[in-house]
């Protein structure tokens, strides 16, 4: 009898087994340390059924994913990225990476076409994880059937509105695994054939009864559960978010878990201390899972296979399909913006091979439109290849959107300066995506603001932008370097730009502006006179932004250049010119932070101090001073600031990101007509900032070696 003869022998006399993989969050990571354990046995599983964390796991092992490729994902995946919604900073568009210029907090309120308050089905829509399983299950091609994967499978939902289960054995794959793991509230629930799908947790955690559907004799059952705790551990947020999962599963675990035969192997690892969210310790849980199952080694054995068994699995698993050729792109758009706009991002070439990096950076472009509330994508097959299918679902709680957001400084002299601050901004105006930004400050700098933004071609290449602006601010007025008054200074504005955005990371503008305003003394010498002026003038910007984070940066660059002509012909009082250079160039390395940057500005020619000055002054920007309080028509300012961040880089245990560091600055401010010059004054300063939910918190305080010190706290922005 030859050798495949005899393989096919064991194939058709030996056992089949069935693997049950519950859910439990981040406790599942401890499934793929069973897997191993496992295979260093000698046990073959021949069908998987899953659910939520289950689900995913199981979902890769049955698409040919390795152990060792399991634990590599484990342990380098960035979850708290991938368990948020927010896409990669540099693959957003440019205009919605401006959106956090000032110091308005991160979150933002949206609001739908009626004026009512829109909240979503989850805290979290699930963009970024949907993503990230359309990637991961790329390798399985365009399978529909479950039962066609390496090893057949089953994915566990439940329909929300009946608390049914729902059993996935065909369909798109990332997408069965996704509704599976839905945790209501939590994550957006799946919205599939008129269903809404949510973590089949609620209804069948430990789904036995579906592995034993697929035909198998006995079953190896992982349960990862969570313990109910006693009255008295349930003392944090945290304890009840752990108490409320376990809850909702424990009764139909056990349920199933009164089903097991004497021939079945449950395997209940060791996971006291770690909670659902606790994806930081996946290492820990995965040796928990290996050490469970390799304890049970004297019940593995008796279904252990021989070597050609083994060999035919480790085939099947090396079996890695081609990505297909796309015979065709097609957009399911239910959005504001038209399917042309949606279609111009999708960079993938019809009759060439998916590309699935590049696909993955269009869809969080897409996704930064903030027009959607899901933007996905899957592979329908054709006779010659694949049709990618972009689905584009409208954002369900509104496109309009508010957000606020807080400064505050004091010098600890009884001198302290504060700023409140809203925008409002209005998306998808019309097919081409106009919107119209609105922005109010309260505080020392009070300020209006509005911009109607135009695109004029679908990619938003090219726009216009008509705008008003209105603001009250206090400048200081020096004679021989001295501080002789404060003028309170009213400004009104009004202009009309023309731009190109440049990919992702840039944007140019030019235009015209008029305005007009007063200036009177508000403390100093009253002999000084109240004066009121005119302006007009040809305003040139160009402003690059490929930061990675604009609170706490580790890579990228950002870089901003305006030019303004004052000029008589457009109504200004004088005829003089200004331009002001920014940078900032952050370089880490692991959990350490240097930015490097600066302030450069000029101004050429003008007689009138008081409308010509720049400000400067606060945290990390001259410390020490109160904020904007040196005003000179010159300003010029470097700075080194160095932080760390002190928690953990992959932490995902809901603790919130906490920073220390401090900077060295030194700068001049001077002017022309009035021989004020300040010298170079040298500041540092000492910082602790916290990343919280809402946007950085962050306490400074500073020095200089004008025996000036402040304390700062903001919230928004931190430098």
């Amino acid at each position: 009898m030859s050798w495949a003869q005899s393989a096919a022998v064991v194939e058709t006399e030996r056992e089949r087994v069935g693997l049950v993989l519950s859910g439990g969050a981040a406790r599942g990571l401890a499934h793929i340390g069973v897997l191993k354990a496992l295979e260093e046995q000698g046990v073959v599983i021949d069908a998987i059924a899953g659910t939520s964390m289950g689900a995913v796991v199981g979902g890769l092992y049955a698409a040919g994913y390795s152990t060792a490729e399991l634990v590599q994902l484990a342990t380098e995946l960035d979850w708290q990225q991938a368990l948020s919604d927010a896409p990669s900073r540099q693959d957003i568009p440019f205009r919605r990476k401006q959106d956090d210029r000032d110091f308005l907090v991160k979150q933002q309120l949206s609001f739908r076409d009626d004026g009512s308050l829109g909240l979503p089905l989850g805290v979290l829509q699930g963009q970024n994880l949907a993503l990230l399983l359309e990637k991961l299950f790329a390798r399985a091609g365009a399978v529909e059937d479950f039962d066609q994967l390496p090893i057949p499978f089953r994915a566990v939902a439940a329909d929300i509105a009946t608390g049914e289960t729902v059993v996935f054995s065909r369909g798109h794959l990332a997408l069965a695994v996704r509704a599976s793991m839905s945790i209501p509230a939590l994550l957006t629930p799946v919205e599939l054939d008129g269903r809404l799908l949510v973590d089949g947790g609620i209804s069948n955690n430990i789904p036995v009864d579906i592995a034993r559907q697929m035909g198998v004799d006995r079953v190896v059952v992982v349960d990862i559960g969570s313990p109910l705790a006693a009255t008295e551990s349930l003392q944090t947020v945290f304890n009840i978010l752990n108490q409320s999962v376990a809850l909702l599963t424990r009764r139909n675990s056990d349920a199933q878990l009164a089903t097991l035969h004497l021939q079945d192997i449950l395997v209940q690892p060791e996971l006291t201390g770690f909670g659902v969210t606790d994806f930081s310790h996946a290492q820990d849980m995965m040796d928990a899972g290996y050490r469970a199952a390799y304890a049970l080694q004297p019940r593995l054995i008796e279904i252990a296979q021989s070597l050609p068994s083994q060999s035919r699995l480790a085939s099947n698993r090396k079996q890695r399909k081609k990505p297909p050729t796309i015979t065709e792109v097609r957009v399911e758009n239910t959005s504001k913006v038209g399917d042309e706009v949606v279609r111009y991002y999708i960079r993938q070439s019809v009759g060439e091979p998916l590309d699935v990096e590049k696909l993955q950076k269009d869809m969080g472009t897409l996704y930064g439109l903030e027009y959607f509330d899901r933007v996905e994508y899957r592979l329908q097959p054709e006779a010659d290849g694949a049709a990618l299918i972009v689905m584009a679902t409208d954002k369900s709680s509104g496109t309009d959107y508010l957000r606020l957001g807080l400064n505050l400084s004091d010098d600890l002299r009884g001198d302290s300066v504060f700023n409140i601050g809203a925008s409002f901004r209005m998306n998808g105006l019309n097919r081409l995506g106009g919107e119209w930004l609105s922005r109010i400050q309260l505080g020392e700098h009070q300020e209006l603001y509005s911009e109607f933004y135009q695109p004029l071609d679908i990619g938003s290449r090219y726009f216009v932008s008509p705008w008003l602006h209105g603001e009250v601010r206090n400048i200081k007025f020096n004679k021989n370097s001295d501080p002789i008054a404060e003028y309170r200074l009213q400004r009104f504005r009004y202009g009309f730009n023309v731009g190109r955005q440049i990919s992702n990371n840039g944007e140019i503008r030019f235009g015209v502006g008029s305005g007009w305003g007063d200036a009177d003394v508000r403390i100093g010498d009253p002999r000084l006179p109240d004066f009121s002026f005119k302006e007009g003038y040809y305003q040139l910007q160009y402003a690059f932004d490929s930061l990675d984070n604009v609170h706490f940066p580790t890579r990228g660059e950002e870089l901003r250049i305006s030019a303004w002509q004052h000029a008589t012909e457009l109504g200004s009082d004088e005829r003089y010119q200004q331009w002001l250079l920014e940078l900032s160039k952050p370089l880490s390395w692991g959990a350490n932070t240097f930015i490097l940057g600066g302030r450069y500005a000029r101004t050429l020619d003008a007689k009138e101090v008081v409308t010509s000055s720049y400000q400067i002054g606060g945290a990390q920007q001259l410390s020490g001073y109160r904020e904007n309080a040196l005003s000179g028509q010159n300003i010029s300012v470097g700075r080194v600031i160095y932080y760390r961040r002190v928690t953990p880089l992959r932490d995902f245990s809901l603790g919130l990101p906490v920073y220390a560091g401090m900077s060295l600055e030194r700068g001049r401010v001077w002017n022309h007509s009035d021989h004020l010059d300040s010298g170079y004054i040298n500041a540092m300063s000492v910082f602790m900032a916290v990343d919280t939910p809402i946007g950085p918190l962050n306490f400074s305080y500073g020095i200089n070696d004008d025996s000036k010190s402040a304390f700062y706290l903001n919230l928004g922005r931190s430098f």
